[in-house]
């Protein structure tokens, strides 16, 4: 009568106000016996400044006073071991009724800060990527312009207008000498406080501006177009006159709580108009209190003009919402900034230029690492500071930083692991490998969450359908690879099947049938039982196929069948971890394409190699007649057709999804059959007491490629439909035979050699090519390389590249 729900989730914590912030609901909608809330804290830097907020109900977002010592909740425990912190909160059912005896007992907020590396800021390097933290503090503030657009229509009235005077009044304390202001309020008609400029901070202009706002008055409809044009054209007047510094940095707060109603009404008719008013001279800022606003508009208007916005709920404080968002934006510290990285090391970097720094901010930013010889990563930030301009220079040894990162990381899930309990009982046993499988990719992952959210920010400034398709078309394959769940993704929970015996069949206990044996290692599938078939799930009976020799498997070790010709070529490909290699690219033609990823291991002892790399995981998409998708990795097989499914892969199971079929034989293989005609199968190699040097891995072998194309691409695919022939270089005095091997127009030296393939069950004698394969295969390596698992990249520049 006891059930264990685990939720394992990453969230990108943003820096605002010099401070993380991490929220957990505590809502459980009534009292509970046993009640206990674990938060374990581990940084790399040391962490600052951590403490425990009283349990907040409301939704205002609104910082405490800074002077202010937050009390505790009830029961709250906090330690600190090395830089590792640990906060507790476990009230029992009669204090739980103290605090609501509905069940409610709000956000328990818990709110720290750490301390970063002065100058150019953190970067961790691991696995083929890297995150760059750049947070700098102590640099004096830069003057702002501020052109504060408040609407004023009769829907504002009551507690909105009431909340957003008392924001207004406390604003207008915290600007600074040196700032210019203006205030602009909307409704039918437009009324400006200071006609055609900004005035300078001074008592008797912030007297008068504390006068303007008592005496508004809420009436009428709200015409946003002419408000932001108005406010826009005030701004813009100021800077190209005398009176404006160089430097300083301009802004429109603009606040509404309704959609437009008077004036225009289009909202890309609007957007337009903003962007023609603004001249990308300043940034504009939104603000929506409300149920009735439009967001679209708002977010939209503030991506355009490097702005951004913020969201108040109906019933939120609205005075501190108001007050905490202009607390982010009211202290600019840089402008200008932009941050490069040495160009032949670095490609796919996120954003990283920035037109404002906020103190109490940061600026994050993932790349992929491209040049696995590169020794050093030159970053040079480059911005302006009030009158001058700055220029961070520094160059991160790559090797030792990964090291370095790798050895924060474990520490950092060891932490976390041994800070989880499950409720009234010991460690879970099963959270460790979530956790470590996170945080082992964690800077990749980074990486793709960000490009994500620019891929989502580019949809709602797309100005064509083809351009909006697109960049949803990436970010939904962005969103695919890494598992986010976002506004294009979809949360699946799976129903696992009631057993006669009333209890639950899950994935980690599903075992073959009675009537079979369990398969031995790599056996091959075979057609699926006849009684079973109507089934969507169906176990299969063992009956080995026979598959072609073109493969890549283990190193990885590339093999390459010529039928026609009878002569078998080999090849080693040297990647480096995290690389995404396209091994088959027929994606114009018969809809196909196989991609695989690179995971990285030592080398063992005594080899020349500094370290080995083996395919980690492999995607097989589909496009005709409808996209579909098979992931596999050596654990489990993700099918997404007409329905998701996850199989894993030890038990033996086959699914037909219409566009892709799979056959699971448990710990052994995986077959995936396109059409009738195309067929891929996968080897499962995994080691139950694994060497240092050794990492579960998978194989790649084609098994019917009659439905690929003559124009198929990638390591393998372009050898499909080859011929190719043999000759031997005419011998010199005193020198050994050679050989070449004649492909298209190239001639490639080559050496005998015996290879093994399905699991070392099997050798086969081959010529082998040297030199990471060069002159054998079109183009260089870099031009396999794929953005991510579901790139369709054509050959020799991808479609869906980012």
């Amino acid at each position: 009568n006891r059930a264990v729900f685990l939720l394992t989730y990453e969230q990108l914590l943003q820096r605002r106000l010099g401070r993380y912030r991490h929220v957990t609901s505590l809502r459980p909608l009534q009292l509970v016996s046993r009640l206990s809330l674990d938060v374990t804290i581990a940084d790399h830097a040391p962490i600052t400044d951590l403490e425990v907020l009283p349990l907040q109900n409301s939704r205002s977002g609104g910082s405490m006073q800074q002077n202010m010592k937050p009390v505790l909740p009830i029961t709250t425990e906090i330690k600190q071991q090395d830089n590792v912190w640990r906060i507790t909160f476990s009230p029992n059912i009669v204090q739980q009724a103290r605090i609501s005896t509905s069940g409610i007992l709000g956000d328990f907020v818990v709110r720290y800060d750490v301390q970063r590396e002065l100058g150019i800021g953190d970067i961790q390097v691991l696995n083929g990527h890297f995150v760059h933290y750049f947070a700098p503090k102590d640099l004096p503030a830069v003057p702002k312009n501020v052109v504060f657009v408040i609407d004023t229509s009769a829907s504002m009235l009551g507690a909105k207008m009431r909340q957003t005077k008392d924001a207004l009044f406390t604003i207008l304390k915290d600007l600074r000498p040196g700032d210019h202001f203006n205030f602009i309020s909307f409704s039918n008609k437009i009324k400006v406080w200071q006609p055609n400029r900004l005035v300078p901070v001074t008592p008797l202009n912030i007297r008068d501006a504390k006068k303007f706002i008592y005496l508004l008055m809420p009436t009428g409809g709200t015409n946003i177009d002419g408000a932001i044009q108005m406010g826009s054209s005030v701004l813009r007047e100021y800077l190209s006159g005398f009176d404006s510094g160089q430097n300083s940095v301009s802004l429109i707060i603009f606040l509404t709580d309704g959609r437009p109603t008077i004036g225009e009404v289009q909202s890309a008719t609007i957007l337009g108009n903003t962007r023609s008013a603004v001249q990308e001279k300043f940034c504009v800022f939104t603000i929506g209190i409300g149920n009735d606003v439009d967001y679209r508009l708002l977010e939209r208007m503030a991506l355009d003009n490097c702005g951004m916005m913020r969201r108040i709920p109906e019933e939120a404080d609205a005075s501190a919402m108001l007050k905490g968002f202009y607390d982010e934006i009211g202290t600019p510290l840089l402008s200008d900034i932009r941050i490069n990285y040495t160009e032949s090391t670095v490609g796919y970097v996120t954003q990283n230029l920035f037109t404002n720094y906020f103190n109490g901010s940061e600026i994050v930013i993932a790349g992929k690492l491209t040049n696995a010889s590169a020794e050093s990563l030159h970053v040079q930030v480059t911005a302006s500071n009030n009158d001058k301009n700055i220029v961070l220079e520094t160059d991160v040894p790559l090797q030792h930083r990964q090291l370095e990162t790798e050895r924060r990381v474990k520490e950092a899930t060891a932490a976390m692991t041994a800070g989880a309990k499950a409720p009234a009982s010991g460690s879970l046993s099963g959270l460790g490998f979530p956790l470590g499988s996170i945080a082992e990719h964690f800077a990749e992952r980074v990486w793709g969450f960000l490009s994500v959210k620019e891929g989502l920010r580019a949809r709602l400034r797309s100005t064509t359908t083809k351009e909006r398709e697109d960049h949803i078309q990436r970010a939904t394959n962005l969103s695919l690879t890494y598992h986010f769940l976002t506004p294009l993704t979809n949360m699946m929970v799976e129903k696992p099947v009631v057993l006669a015996d009333g209890t639950m069949e899950t994935a980690s206990n599903a075992a073959p049938e009675a009537d079979e044996t369990p398969p031995a290692a790599n056996d091959l599938p075979g057609e699926a039982d006849a009684e079973t078939e109507q089934r969507p799930i169906r176990r299969l009976a063992k009956k080995p196929i026979t598959i072609s020799k073109t493969s890549a498997d283990g190193d990885p070790h590339f093999v390459v069948e010529f039928p026609l010709s009878k002569l078998t070529v080999c090849f080693n490909i040297n990647g480096e971890p995290g690389h995404v290699l396209s091994l088959v690219s027929d994606h114009k033609y018969s809809g196909v394409t196989a991609n695989g990823k690179l995971i990285g291991a030592p080398a063992p002892p005594g080899s020349h190699k500094q370290q080995r790399t083996y395919f980690s995981t492999i995607t097989i998409v589909a496009d005709r007649p409808k996209r579909a998708y098979i992931e596999v990795t050596p654990r489990k097989v993700i099918l997404d057709g007409r329905d998701r499914i996850v199989l894993p892969c030890h038990s033996t199971a086959a699914v037909d999804s219409g566009v892709l079929s799979v056959a699971v034989v448990g710990k052994a293989n995986v077959t995936v059959t396109i059409g009738g005609n195309i067929s891929f199968v996968i080897l499962l190699h995994q080691y139950k007491n694994p060497a240092p040097y050794q990492r579960d891995h998978l194989g790649f072998y084609i098994g019917n490629s009659k439905g690929l194309s003559d124009n198929c691409h990638g390591l393998l695919g372009q050898f499909l439909h080859q011929e190719v022939g043999l000759a031997e270089l005419p011998v010199q005095v005193g020198a050994e035979p050679s050989t070449v091997l004649k492909v298209k127009d190239r001639s490639v030296p080559v050496v005998h050699k015996s290879r093994k393939i399905y699991s070392g069950t099997q050798s086969v004698d081959c010529w082998f090519a040297r030199n990471n394969a060069a002159k054998l295969i079109d183009g260089q390596y870099e031009d396999y390389l794929m953005s991510h698992m579901f790139d369709t990249g054509d050959w020799p520049q991808g479609t869906n590249r980012m």
